[in-house]
């Protein structure tokens, strides 16, 4: 522990690097680039779909298109909005443009928001796309940890599960979808693999042993994708023991019968006997020895 005067000494010998200076020698340009940055230019692409195709039911046809929703959503996130005012921002930038679009109101903006497929820009690979799927869970409704651990749980936590499919090679989020707690994951990557553009060719998919189920492999196997999925293994697959060593493996279930496992002849190989004893099931496994 340094003293203060030893400090001040110790401080006073060390050199201090020489402070930068900055001279602006193009004040007109950097002014004008100070200022470009709060120019907010929006523009509408004239060609832009903006009016819905009819959609073949019956009943009253969508006015304006996904795309139109997806704007109007878009500008609600970015400037913080409530629900109603993107409505009267999306009809004065029409107005500016010189554009006459249906603006939607706020119930369909509620109402579309649901089920609006959002595409997620990324950026184009040259090779074929090696596809990680994962899950995460987000707390929706409930109280925060350090509120829990401290006061104690005030009410039921609810949570959402989001699925994510990620290009392994860019990292980049390829595909998203969020459920309820409560929906597997396998059920979710037909939908996940339908976010992929069908011209992008998929070259394998990873993902944990959760997927392992016949409905993905059928999934995965339209797209010619290589299915890299770590097996759950169940405890008949799992490794025998040594047969070289005695052991005896007792289990007892509430079965109403008993049944007896005898090692006996070759290494390896057992002989199953059922006898009836009471109301539970005795299962008794003997390896034998090598000799």
């Amino acid at each position: 522990m340094l003293s203060g005067q030893a400090f001040a000494l110790l401080r006073a010998g060390m050199s201090k690097p020489p402070r930068a200076r900055y001279r602006t020698t193009n004040g007109k340009s950097d002014n004008a680039a100070l200022a470009l940055r709060g120019s907010l230019p929006v523009w509408f692409d004239p060609e832009m779909q903006w009016l819905s195709a009819p959609i073949g039911k019956r009943g009253r046809q969508p006015v304006v298109s996904d795309a139109a929703i997806q704007v109007c959503l878009t500008l609600k996130g970015v400037f913080r909005l409530p629900l109603r005012q993107p409505t009267g921002m999306v009809a004065s930038l029409l107005e500016m443009a010189g554009l006459d679009w249906p603006v939607p109101d706020f119930s369909t903006l509620r109402q579309r928001q649901k089920t609006l497929l959002v595409e997620i820009p990324c950026q184009p690979s040259s090779g074929p796309l090696h596809l990680l799927l994962e899950s995460t869970g987000i707390k929706a409704v409930g109280d925060g940890e350090w509120c829990r651990r401290k006061h104690g749980p005030s009410k039921r936590r609810q949570w959402r599960k989001v699925h994510l499919g990620v290009d392994l090679g860019s990292l980049d989020i390829r595909a998203i979808e969020v459920t309820g707690s409560r929906v597997g994951n396998a059920f979710m990557l037909p939908e996940l693999r339908d976010q992929i553009p069908p011209d992008h060719a998929i070259a394998s998919v990873s993902a944990d042993g959760a997927f392992d189920t016949r409905t993905c492999h059928e999934a995965i196997a339209p797209r010619d994708a290589c299915a890299i999925l770590k097996r759950s293994v169940s405890p008949n697959q799992l490794p025998q023991r040594p047969t070289a060593d005695r052991r005896l493996i007792c289990t007892t279930k509430p079965l109403g019968s008993a049944t007896v496992v005898l090692g006996g002849g070759s290494p390896g190989t057992m002989t199953n006997r059922r006898i009836t004893r009471g109301a539970s099931t005795l299962s008794y496994g003997l390896y034998a020895d090598a000799a």
